[in-house]
């Protein structure tokens, strides 16, 4: 069994060789309080080496947070219990719990060296401080049986994805130099960044753009430079992600409702059960094993490559648009050879 003494960034102490985590200190002023010794502010801190003010920040908190009976007495020059506690207070965690937890900082992976990374530390930091001091699990049994894989990592610039996320945190509106599949030359866009969004691990930006005078999804990849115009905008209160999103079948909408039939080969048909691809699927099983796939879409640009991904397993029956953009797919493959 290991012994998981907390959860926590590799620099965490790096400040000081004797730096401490509240929780570990705070146990040591209960055993301290608690051994009648009526220990102060000034004492504490030595022994443990921090300043007055921390000693007293955890001292307010024991007291207000915790419930625990500390009271200063004048008489002794330090502080004592008022009644009798048996047992310092700790956060019981179950290990159900922490498994989901470690599960959680695991799948954080993908974010390492992105601007987000220093947030979410800093927020894991905050939850481990206030685990058990120690927590028995045996640690090479779940770290080996529990991982996040993404095989095709997006390659981005982290200053534009920080800086797209900050100008839309805080409603700036800003001019993009964006280049779109296929241009060889990018084109300023005047945006008002609205949300950006990992979809199915890919970062989006969704903003207002003013040439369009509509609501464009933009991909942080494809952003030569960013600048802030010094405007700022307010954010629609109707604008929602779910909605935005409600009859894409990745991130891509449009103006048209699209009733979308795929057939599947009971070869895959396990694969499509398995999964729930979007909120409005419905399916119907065959005869054969196989099995029917409905789903309500405003765009049929990105079904039509997840249909050809299933090769000749998935057939395409309605709309007409989808089932002649397979074909022609389909046809280019074999022209191709």
């Amino acid at each position: 069994m290991a012994r998981l003494k907390r959860l926590q960034d590799p620099s965490y102490g790096s400040t000081g060789t004797h730096s401490r985590p509240p929780l570990e200190r705070m146990l040591q002023i209960h055993e301290a309080i608690q051994s009648g010794s009526f220990p102060n502010a000034s004492r504490l801190a030595a022994k443990l080496e921090v300043s007055r003010k921390s000693i007293q920040r955890d001292l307010d908190f024991m007291r207000d947070r915790l419930g625990l009976p500390i009271a200063y007495d004048a008489s002794r020059f330090g502080y004592a219990y008022t009644e009798s506690v048996t047992s310092f207070p700790s956060l019981k965690v179950t290990e159900g719990e922490l498994f989901a937890l470690l599960a959680a900082e695991k799948s954080l992976q993908q974010y390492r060296g992105t601007p987000f990374e220093k947030a979410l530390v800093s927020a894991f930091k905050k939850i481990s401080q206030s685990l058990p001091d120690t927590v028995s699990i045996n640690w090479a049994d779940w770290d080996a049986t529990l991982s996040f894989r993404t095989t095709a990592e997006p390659l981005l610039d982290l200053e534009i994805l920080d800086l797209l996320a900050r100008a839309a945190a805080r409603r700036q509106q800003l001019l993009l130099a964006y280049r779109k599949p296929g241009r060889k030359h990018p084109e300023d866009r005047v945006v008002d960044p609205y949300h950006l969004a990992n979809v199915n691990g890919e970062w989006f930006l969704f903003a207002y753009c003013h040439l369009r005078r509509g609501i464009r999804t933009f991909a942080p990849a494809r952003i030569r430079s960013v600048k802030l115009t010094g405007e700022v905008f307010p954010r629609p209160q109707d604008f929602s992600i779910e909605k935005e999103l409600e009859h894409s079948f990745g991130v891509l909408s449009g103006n048209v409702e699209y009733l979308v039939r795929i057939q599947f080969s009971e070869a895959v048909s396990d694969y499509i059960r398995e999964k729930r691809w979007h909120p409005s699927q419905k399916l119907t099983e065959l005869k054969d094993g196989g099995l029917e796939l409905r789903l309500k879409l405003s765009s049929l640009v990105e079904v039509q490559r997840w249909v050809l991904g299933w090769g000749g397993s998935a057939i395409p029956l309605s709309p007409p648009e989808l089932v002649d953009g397979v074909r022609a797919a389909a046809k280019k493959l074999l022209d191709a050879k």
